[in-house]
């Protein structure tokens, strides 16, 4: 009997909007079902799901999704996920816990590669090696280095869980979630709530995977251009040693009620409001039907949009011209638990006025909902929801894995998992709704205005909690040292030792041998080229690319900063923004958001700058990025004819709304993000480029934003004089580069268009400004209430001189992969650690993330170089370093970054020569080359500048031991 036999097929379709055919299977002795998705997607994708609904906030979904990547079965080494980043192809490899399902997602271009990743990850999930130590090492345990010293608890999910209970944007989403579920899953923190954490046992551990990750509870998914019936083989030999099993794993509706009521909670916010601002904010929150009606669930997102995702959608508008506060809080439209939500509100407001906010959204739904909602707006929701659905583009995200998760929305509540990703039957009576007027505002009255199942919750900013909760923290565990006997003091000092002991202990030669690599061999020799034209245009350089992308047009604008003085710098993101949402002067900003979403698929700013190989002066630019279908070109070059030749800069309100959007969005990335801004801060000393990026997107543009935001009020005439002078500077035909990607039988109606716009442009003569660095303290200590740290260092690898060889790609990636994922989060508790090497600037960074750590982490960080020194290393891993970092350089890119990253190459002069040496010099790499980097580690150790952002309590602690090392300062 074939393995095909094994499987029941109960339906095979068809499905034009996943370009290929679907079967869906169901494993005649277990029970589990297969969703296979067969088209020419060369990135493949495979998932196995459980549905794992907590019964308590401590997490255990959460920490198992950790621990059962510690080995297992046929892989009995530590970190099975670890040796798979070092040496694996992979697009795409990670694993997620929801509030109701746990997810392990593999992605691969290459088919042996892609059956290896299955074959470790279905391993892990159904036969882990869960002992105490491993909930030890990912959950929690004491940790106590003598009798007389401090207790303390370690373990990396309660460090993850300390990060992100240390951001105020993440709490609030959370509660939000929480205050609409009391009575089912949804209502407890899936994640894990620090303080319930350490109540998990290893008893309750171990049954938890024993009821949960069994076949019988199991979503499988395959999707791509692999062999559709070696899947059912590869699955049936794990699934034919399963019975039968009834987890009762089912999610419960939740029932209505009415009035949740008001929540309150405060938050740790810093001892003054950063930049003199109130810190509060509140979201008002609905409870709607279940997601698996399709049309229901796209009319909603439609609604969405409509409401909250323009700037000049009604009720954004509504919120942010109240000047109540600084920016829209909350998470909009949650699509994926088994019941949608709505969560929208205010953030930065003053906690007296949260009944203001809560009143205000009810007035604007409710003349919504009686005076009609303008039908541009519904014609820009359904064209942009329309656009997502056909684009597909996830960005760095497998299509693949995002249909998984689309199917999983309705699958994993016994609903057909084709329901939402099949989107064309639902879209179509979509339309037919909206031909009524009225449509929509019938969804608002119904389900928001009189929809008495809401909450409300209020986070309240707390000056000094932070320091508050750690001293009682401390407190804490100094009660619960003090309950302990003498005999469990000693048995808490000897358990950390052990699993410190075996953290450290290295896996055998056989156990690691076990672990399925490719060879050198199996790889590619050359580079994948991206086809690039030069497409001059009336002194404007050009570039095109001719790629399949569907009917769908890609235009990049580019205005090079190197025209601005470096005052005007930190301007730059703010007009980006203001290109596209000031208005004009042929219309307002509210019309042209509209016209912007109603004829294209978008258009966004982004920076970007690099430095330039052997050269002092960087690349430096601001990108207009738009996309629209090919036939609707003109719209999009119109749009940016018009918001580049008669942006409209004079409305000091709206500007003023944009600054306050601008800095709350800054300071909401800070702390869940506190290892790239360490990052940033750290590379700015070195070249002018990351200097840039610092005053456009790190702490120096944030306090930038808050004293700008009082020169609005205080000297506007000098602001819009600024504003002014860098828009007239930066819109010059001379200094602009533009980029398309198209089909090339669309080139010849496109190009008409394009032409036509570039036209339009100013040209005069154009200057290179020269730019002096104004730098800030090398070592730096910046305070945030945070239950974690961020920890950087770095240091200029050519000042030191080092010369530039392809094997740095294999060993910084090796260094993550090994000396810092054991030294930084096994043994440090610390969540992440990485080693960054850019090759056009020579800066080397390490970086911590979520982290328990201080001191400690830098002496790990120092003590790379002797590891590279002294490591063991044979043939096998210098194989799997060259792999891992092979996958990194063939990066799976859909067509517009295709496009994008490639006129990126020609501006900073990275030519196809120059990256196939790097890919021979990868290929080659010995275990000499590891060696001789060690000594260029040295130099970092000695001459790299350190900088953290953290805590108070950890930043002085530190200086207790190291005085007048770090220069601090409070930054929130």
């Amino acid at each position: 009997m074939s393995a095909k036999d094994k499987f029941e097929l109960i339906f095979e379709r068809d499905i034009p909007e996943l370009m290929g055919t679907v079967r869906f299977y169901r494993h005649a002795r277990t029970g589990a079902e297969i969703l296979s998705v067969i088209n020419n997607d060369d990135n493949k994708v495979f998932g196995i799901c459980f549905r794992t609904p907590p019964s308590d906030s401590s997490g255990i979904a959460h920490i198992l999704e950790h621990s059962v990547l510690c080995g297992s079965r046929k892989y009995p080494v530590k970190e099975p996920f670890v040796e798979l980043i070092k040496g694996s192809l992979n697009t795409f490899l990670n694993a997620f816990t929801y509030p109701d399902k746990t997810c392990y997602p593999v992605a691969s271009q290459n088919v042996q590669d892609f059956y290896n990743l299955i074959d470790v990850y279905l391993d892990a999930v159904f036969y882990p090696r869960l002992t105490p130590l491993v909930l030890q090492q990912e959950g929690w345990h004491y940790e106590l280095d003598d009798t007389d010293g401090p207790l303390s608890i370690k373990g990396v999910v309660y460090n993850e869980m300390k990060g992100v209970y240390s951001s105020p944007d993440s709490m609030l989403s959370e509660l939000s979630q929480q205050s609409l579920f009391p009575d089912t899953t949804y209502g407890l923190d899936s994640g894990g709530d620090p303080k319930v954490i350490p109540s998990l046992t290893f008893e309750q551990f171990k049954s938890f995977h024993s009821r949960f990750y069994h076949p019988s509870n199991s979503r499988i998914y395959f999707y791509g251009n692999d062999d559709p019936d070696r899947r059912l083989e590869i699955i049936e030999e794990y699934l034919k040693d399963f019975s039968r099993s009834d987890p009762q794993s089912g999610v419960s509706l939740q029932p209505p009620i009415a009035g949740r009521g008001r929540i309150i909670r405060p938050f740790a916010s810093g001892e003054e409001p950063a930049q003199g601002s109130p810190k509060s904010m509140v979201t008002v929150n609905w409870l709607l039907p279940e997601s698996i009606e399709p049309v229901f669930n796209l009319a909603f997102q439609i609604l969405e949009y409509v409401l909250l995702g323009m700037p000049g959608s009604p009720l954004r508008k509504a919120l942010i011209e109240s000047g109540l506060g600084e920016d829209i809080a909350g998470s909009g439209l949650e699509t994926e638990l088994r019941q949608l939500f709505f969560s929208t509100g205010l953030k930065g407001i003053n906690t007296e006025d949260a009944s203001k906010v809560e009143e205000l959204i009810f007035e604007t739904l409710s003349a919504l909902a009686s005076n009609g909602i303008d039908p541009a707006t519904v014609e820009a929701g359904l064209n942009t929801i329309e656009f997502r659905l056909r684009e597909k583009n996830y960005g760095n995200f497998p299509q693949g894995l995002a249909t998984m998760l689309r199917s999983l929305t309705t699958w994993l509540h016994e609903a057909d998992p084709i329901l939402l990703p099949a989107f064309e039957s639902p879209l179509s009576q979509v339309k037919e709704k909206l031909k009524s007027r009225g449509y929509l505002e019938g969804l608002i009255r119904r389900h928001l205005l009189d929809n008495q199942h809401r909450s409300v919750v209020l986070l309240r900013a707390e000056p000094g909690l932070a320091a508050r909760e750690a001293e009682e923290e401390e407190a804490k565990f100094a009660e619960i040292k003090d309950s302990l006997s003498s005999d469990e003091v000693r048995r808490v000092i000897e358990d950390a030792r052990t699993l410190q002991r075996i953290q450290a202990s290295p896996d055998s030669p056989e156990a690691l041998a076990t672990i399925p690599v490719l060879k050198v061999s199996d790889l590619d020799r050359r580079n994948k080229a991206i086809p690039i034209e030069q497409m001059p245009a009336d002194g404007l350089s050009g570039f095109y690319h001719d790629l399949f992308t569907g009917g769908i047009t890609y235009l990049d604008v580019g205005f090079n900063l190197r025209s601005l003085p470096a005052k005007y710098l930190p301007y730059v993101p703010l007009l980006g923004r203001v290109f596209l949402e000031m208005g004009t002067d042929l219309q307002d900003f509210v019309s042209l958001s509209q016209k912007i979403s109603r004829k294209t698929g978008g258009i966004r700013p982004e920076i970007f700058c690099s430095a330039i190989f052997g050269e002092s002066i960087p690349a430096a630019w601001l990108f207009l990025r738009g996309k629209s279908m090919s036939a609707q070109v003109r719209e999009l070059t119109d749009i940016l004819a018009e918001t580049l030749g008669a942006v409209k800069l004079n409305n000091r309100d709206r500007f003023r709304q944009i600054v306050l959007e601008e800095k709350a969005r800054q300071e909401r990335r800070i702390v869940p993000s506190g290892h790239q801004v360490v990052n940033q801060r750290i590379r700015a000393h070195f070249n002018q480029a990351d200097w840039v990026r610092e005053l456009t997107g790190g702490i120096s543009y944030f306090l930038f934003l808050g004293k700008l935001a009082g020169e609005i009020d205080d000297n506007w005439d000098k602001v819009l004089s600024e504003l002014e002078d860098v828009r007239r500077l930066l819109t010059n035909r001379s200094s602009m580069v533009f980029n398309l990607t198209a089909d090339r039988k669309d080139l010849r109606s496109i190009e008409p268009h394009v032409q036509g716009f570039l036209r339009t442009l100013p040209n005069g003569r154009t200057s290179t400004e020269p730019w002096q660095q104004s730098l800030f303290p090398e070592f730096e200590g910046i305070m945030i209430p945070s239950q974690v740290n961020y920890v950087g260092k770095g240091a200029d690898l050519y000042r030191e001189g080092y010369e530039l060889h392809g094997s740095s790609k294999v060993i910084t990636g090796y260094l993550r992969a090994s000396w810092l994922w054991e030294k930084v989060r096994v043994l440090g508790g610390a969540y992440g650690g990485f080693c960054l090497f850019d090759r056009m600037s020579g800066v080397l960074t390490y970086v911590s993330y979520r982290d328990p750590n201080l001191i400690k982490t830098i002496e790990n960080f120092d003590g790379a170089a002797q590891f590279l020194r002294s490591a063991d290393l044979p043939d096998d891993e210098i194989r799997k370093a060259i792999i891992g970092a092979i996958g990194d350089i063939d990066s799976y890119m859909l067509p517009d970054m295709k496009g994008y990253v490639s006129m990126l190459r020609s501006l900073t002069g990275d030519s196809d020569e120059t990256r196939q040496r790097m890919r021979d010099e990868v290929l080659g790499t010995t275990a000499k080359d590891f060696r001789d980097f060690a000594e260029v580690l040295e130099k970092v150790n000695r001459n790299g500048i350190v900088k953290v952002l953290g805590s108070q309590t950890a930043i002085e602690s530190a200086l207790e031991e190291r005085p007048m090392w770090l220069k601090t300062f409070r930054l929130l």
